[in-house]
């Protein structure tokens, strides 16, 4: 079984802002620093993020991590597309849990998954401030960079 971390594959979730004062504010790039990715000699991938480990107010405000204190996920199916790799499987967030297709390419000696996530499938309202004014669209990208062995 593979083992990786912060220390050798990368995570990350970018948010995109929209509303009345988007043109003052930025899109984010959040850097996941504490995950745990698994793959078996099957090619079976679990993977876990645990959110109370993250700072700002996205989590805290978005997300109840008290309540749902880990992000987990795990394949039911990985099979050789022509461009790499389709990993399906199901996503646990914010206490529900959904089926995802994650693509998965080869890029510079990694394999790179990014998927969609829009928020309100998994209860999950948008962070919003300024009465509305300024807030996160309901779609974010999560990309998953692991090395090629």
């Amino acid at each position: 079984m593979k083992r990786h971390d912060a220390d050798s594959a990368e995570v990350r979730v970018f948010t995109y802002k929209e509303g009345l004062l988007s043109a003052v504010a930025h899109d984010l790039q959040l850097e996941v620093t504490r995950f745990e990715i698994e793959v078996g000699e099957d090619r079976a991938i679990a993977a876990t993020k645990d959110k109370e480990k993250i700072q700002g107010n996205i989590v805290k405000d978005v997300i109840p991590v008290r309540k749902h204190p880990e992000i987990r996920f795990e394949s039911t199916e990985v099979r050789e597309v022509d461009a790499g790799w389709e990993i399906r499987g199901k996503l646990t967030l914010a206490g529900r849990t959904r089926d995802i297709t994650v693509p998965v390419h080869r890029d510079d000696g990694h394999w790179i998954g990014e998927v969609s996530i829009h928020q309100p499938d998994w209860g999950i309202k948008p962070y919003s401030a300024m009465l509305g004014a300024l807030k996160l669209q309901p779609g974010v990208k999560v990309r998953v960079r692991v090395p090629a062995e």
